[in-house]
């Protein structure tokens, strides 16, 4: 979820993810999530696009749906729903099994234009943050809109069970066992797995190796648009 400040409205942008591999981790508190957006002032009101989910077996889509139209519906700010492409509208069926239609949405921050996007970058320590995920950490927010800055850990993790056993199964044994919604699974879902696996192998217990210091890791855009490290908090 992503406020974006457009003269005296502020958008507000909901990507609903579409499923969380290895088990069913919590849902991101929509509560918690507007209390830190919504300190933005919005004189204008907000303008929300709430986009993503699909019609999966666990209804795991319609519960997340419920509860940020319920926390839209709390706000003292003007929300006006501009986009809804959720669960059943942002589904298709194919020989009895859903997929999502839209998996990945992009904003123009000029325009304010949001459209359908696919991401070969998927952001600073992809497998760092991967593996947090698949360990059953819950899915948090760590982008600051404040400072415009990534803030990732620290994290910290128990050794992954038989992790040398996954990695010795086939693709197959992978997809159905360490996803939810293993048929609507992207074409690098398995590639991505193995590589977070390798990731949880050589680093069991992350806070000394990847976290000096227990300080978190910090990102910023350059002038070039791309990310970039910068000092970890106190140093």
């Amino acid at each position: 979820m992503r406020p974006l400040s457009l003269q005296d409205t502020c958008l507000l942008v909901a990507e609903m993810p579409l499923h969380r591999a290895g088990s069913v981790s919590s849902l991101p508190d929509p509560a918690e999530t507007f209390k830190r957006f919504l300190k933005f002032p919005a004189q204008g009101g907000l303008e929300a696009h709430l986009v993503g989910g699909f019609n999966d077996d666990r209804q795991l889509s319609q519960k997340l749906t419920h509860q940020l139209l319920s926390e839209f519906d709390r706000q003292e700010d003007d929300i006006h729903l501009v986009t809804l492409c959720v669960t059943e509208l942002n589904d298709r069926e194919e020989n009895e099994s859903h997929f999502p239609i839209i998996y990945g949405i992009a904003v123009n921050i000029k325009t304010a234009e949001i459209y359908r996007a696919s991401f070969q970058d998927r952001g600073p320590e992809e497998e760092l943050r991967a593996a947090r995920a698949l360990t059953g950490g819950p899915m948090i927010s760590i982008y600051d809109a404040k400072t415009e800055q990534l803030r990732i850990g620290p994290y910290s993790w128990t050794p992954f069970p038989h992790v040398d056993f996954w990695l010795q199964q086939d693709d197959k044994q992978i997809l159905e066992n360490l996803s939810t919604s293993p048929l609507a699974e992207p074409p690098h879902f398995v590639e991505h797995i193995r590589s977070t696996l390798m990731f949880l192998k050589k680093h069991p217990s992350p806070a000394n190796t990847l976290f000096p210091g227990n300080k978190a890791l910090l990102y910023k855009k350059n002038e070039d648009g791309l990310w970039e490290k910068i000092s970890s908090p106190g140093s």
